[in-house]
């Protein structure tokens, strides 16, 4: 409370406090992150949201102006929920608590299943599984006051020209002082642990918080790996990072926690439907041990989406600005930062002789989805023009910003809050702190998306060479369908309540390929969520 006039209730996680709290004219640094989202909501108003970035969803009351606000951060780390009922209006952080208040709460949403099925997370932030409880989209602001509910968008993810700097050790400094912030933004008192696989992303994150901390006794590392399902030596390259840096290293075979073939007679249940559940026994138990070692958990998504090398669109737009030099710039720095591996791989895909490994995606309905279903819903128009529900119109950077407004990171976040709250602790994610995000989506997509050639370059000397020239590493499975080649799939029980949505005698067999046995594992979870529903 505040002034006997304003209360805020919420989950706070806030970057950047000192720049806030000097705006604040705030001379302590005892405030917590709550008090200064109402100090500032006091000196700013509405406008308030301007001024805040992290972790956070919030309601804030007004007790003059009588108005209620709610408030999700930017990338939509944080959920908010909100639904009416005949006598109220119901904001909550707690998809389960609502759904509890509203009585038409077992009418589901149709287009919200359909999705699931189909890619595995909502088309639409707005959608839940329930159709009468809608999810504040990230970066949004729900008013409720005398005349209704509004929704307004506060912020955008806004990358309008690249960012041009005098060398390339201006862009190295440049990302490593942003990531030292971001990290530091995001550690706790005592230990921190990293989700550390032997790749570039997470072993920077523990060099980094090596680095801001000064002490690498604070920093514990978790490496999982497959020994049996496939050969990719995460192990390896995750021990020589955690050599070369000081830090304890838990090195976890994932091999049987990929699939638990009992998991429908478990008792863990999740909010909404979720795959994640065919492997949360095992997870559980991990997530216990992670959370004896740390409270708190970096995770190391982001810059797979952000330096992504858009060649073509990139280059298209600087055709199209007549910007002759950069574009004959960029050119040559493409044509070098390639070098004669990269050529020789290029031809190899070109003339037939080698073929990169990759999963394929979900880009088509499944044979096993009812025809009356996805025709009722216009399945198939709603794929086209929806997509993943990201805004891929950028002119330089499409893939990446369309990446980063889509719907699919909701997924991401809503399976990782799960893990933690199996095993109570908290994930975190340096990467996608504004101040990083938006710098590497900033930089010249050639030569700085070239093989992440922007963090390879930054970490030189700081990681193992081996770990540095390292590629990326797709998996060669999907493991969880590897392990189900090896125990059996699994059987819709009688009675299953998926009648009105997929037509099971289609479902897949072993002999179908890994993405089709992965996708109906889809139908699985959502026909478990069902039962537990009616329980």
């Amino acid at each position: 409370m505040l002034a006997g006039r304003y209360w805020i209730v919420g989950r706070f996680r806030l970057d950047a406090r000192d720049e806030l709290r000097s705006r604040l004219s705030l001379s302590a640094a005892s405030n917590s992150d709550a008090e200064l989202c109402l100090l500032a909501y006091a000196k700013w108003g509405e406008s308030f949201t301007d001024f805040l970035a992290g972790d956070f969803a919030f309601i804030l009351w007004d007790d003059v102006a009588q108005c209620l606000l709610g408030v999700r951060d930017q990338m939509g780390v944080q959920p908010l929920f909100h639904s009416r009922t005949a006598d109220a209006w119901i904001v909550g952080d707690s998809l389960d608590w609502l759904a509890g208040q509203v009585p038409t709460s077992d009418v589901l949403d149709d287009y919200w299943i359909a999705d699931f099925l189909v890619l595995g997370v909502a088309r639409e932030f707005e959608r839940t599984v329930y159709r009468d409880i809608k999810r504040l989209a990230p970066a949004h602001v729900l008013k409720l006051g005398g005349g209704g509910l509004s929704l307004r968008p506060y912020w955008r993810l806004d990358i309008p020209e690249p960012i041009y700097l005098h060398g390339a050790q201006a862009y190295h400094e440049r990302f490593r002082e942003l990531l030292s912030r971001a990290v530091a933004d995001r550690l706790p008192a005592g230990r921190v642990g990293i989700a550390m696989s032997g790749g570039l992303d997470s072993t920077t994150l523990a060099a980094t918080a090596v680095q801001v901390t000064g002490d690498p006794s604070r920093i514990v590392a978790e490496c999982e790996h497959y020994e049996r399902l496939m050969h990719i030596r995460e192990d390896h390259y995750a021990s020589l990072a955690a050599r070369h840096i000081g830090i304890e290293l838990r090195i976890r075979a994932a091999d049987d926690i990929a699939y638990d073939p009992q998991w429908r007679a478990r008792e863990l249940r999740s909010p909404e439907p979720m795959t994640a559940l065919i492997n949360a026994h095992d997870i559980q138990r991990v997530a216990r041990e992670m959370a004896e070692a740390a409270p708190v958990w970096l995770d190391g998504e982001g810059p797979d989406n952000a330096l992504l090398l858009e060649r073509d669109a990139y280059l298209g737009w600087l055709r199209r600005q007549r910007s002759w030099r950069r574009l004959a710039q960029a050119l040559i720095e493409y044509s070098t930062a390639k070098g004669i591996a990269g050529w020789v791989r290029t031809i190899g895909r070109h003339t037939g002789l080698q073929r990169e490994a990759e999963l394929e995606p979900f880009d088509t309905l499944p044979p096993w989805l009812r025809r009356d279903f996805a025709e009722r819903l216009a399945l198939p128009e709603r794929q086209k023009s929806l997509g993943t529900g990201g805004d891929m119109s950028h002119p330089w950077h499409p893939a990446s910003i369309g990446s980063f407004t889509s719907p699919i990171w909701q997924c991401h976040f809503d399976v990782h809050a799960f893990e933690g709250t199996l095993g109570g602790f908290e994930w975190r994610y340096p990467y996608l702190d504004l101040r990083v995000l938006e710098f590497m989506l900033s930089v010249p997509p050639i030569p700085w998306g070239w093989n992440k050639r922007l963090i390879r370059g930054a970490m030189r000397g700081r990681l193992p060479a081996e770990v540095l020239a390292r590629r990326k590493t797709p998996l060669d499975c999907y493991p969880e369908v590897a392990t189900i080649r090896e125990v059996g799939l699994p059987v819709l029980p009688e009675g299953h309540r998926l009648a009105r949505y997929i037509d099971p005698q289609f479902l897949p067999d072993l002999g179908a390929s890994d993405p089709d046995l992965a996708m109906s594992l889809n139908a699985h979870a959502l026909d478990h969520w069902l039962a537990c529903q009616c329980q």
